[in-house]
């Protein structure tokens, strides 16, 4: 009896349990580890816990903007993420712009406006929907944390990542760290193994983020990890 609560002392006093379907929130924590308050934007934030890049933070005190396409993942977030600024929006470079959704079902995590993406897959969406652009900016602009400083960026929108950020502003949001996924259309199936740095570094999100002063410090399958190069968080 001793030794199992012993065991189970020391599991829980050094293990990390992670929320990311690849783990990657375990990096970013380990980043951040000596700040307690923060400031995170989730892009394609889909559920409040389960494959979630800011659930680790926001257990540590920090809060943010969670965008997700579903009303349904809006809702969660609103119930069990009181703190955050939740909302439904289509992100797009410009505001206003029709795009079309190819849309699966509620609360689905393939949701996506990428044609090529959907094309390319062999479950078909089960309709396309049309929903007007609003911009990264102008969701930051009219939240409670327009004249906040923002620590942490993930965005996970099936393809559209760069499309998202090409016209976002980088000068006035200088944002340490942003984990991006990096969609390799020309793989049948993704893993670990097939993973290439060349494809990678050159991808559109790749040189649009190393343009505006970011680096690659890590990859996780197709997580891609960026630091600000003039960055002075912890010792990476």
């Amino acid at each position: 009896m001793f030794i199992n609560l012993l065991k189970k002392f020391y599991y829980e006093r050094y293990s990390k349990k992670s929320y990311s379907i690849s783990s990657v929130d375990l990096i970013v924590d380990r980043i951040f580890r000596d700040k307690t308050k923060g400031v995170y934007i989730d892009v394609g934030c889909n559920h409040p816990i389960k494959y979630n890049n800011t659930y680790l933070l926001h257990k540590r005190g920090w809060s943010g903007i969670n965008i997700d396409l579903d009303q349904t993942c809006i809702n969660e977030f609103n119930t069990m993420r009181r703190k955050d600024h939740n909302i439904q929006e289509l992100v797009g470079s410009i505001d206003g712009e029709e795009k079309e959704i190819y849309y699966y079902h509620e609360r689905s995590a393939i949701n996506t406006i990428s044609k090529a993406l959907a094309d390319k897959r062999q479950t078909k969406p089960r309709e396309i929907l049309v929903k007007k652009t609003k911009s990264l900016n102008k969701i930051i602009e009219i939240s409670p944390y327009n004249n906040k400083k923002i620590n942490f960026m993930s965005i996970d929108i099936e393809n559209h990542e760069y499309e998202a950020l090409k016209n976002f502003n980088f000068k006035k949001y200088q944002i340490d760290l942003i984990v991006t996924e990096c969609t390799n259309m020309d793989q049948d199936k993704l893993e670990a193994y097939t993973q290439s740095l060349d494809h990678i570094m050159n991808t559109n999100i790749y040189k649009l983020l190393e343009k505006n002063e970011y680096k690659l410090i890590n990859w996780v399958n197709s997580d891609l990890v960026f630091v600000k190069k003039n960055f002075e968080g912890s010792e990476l």
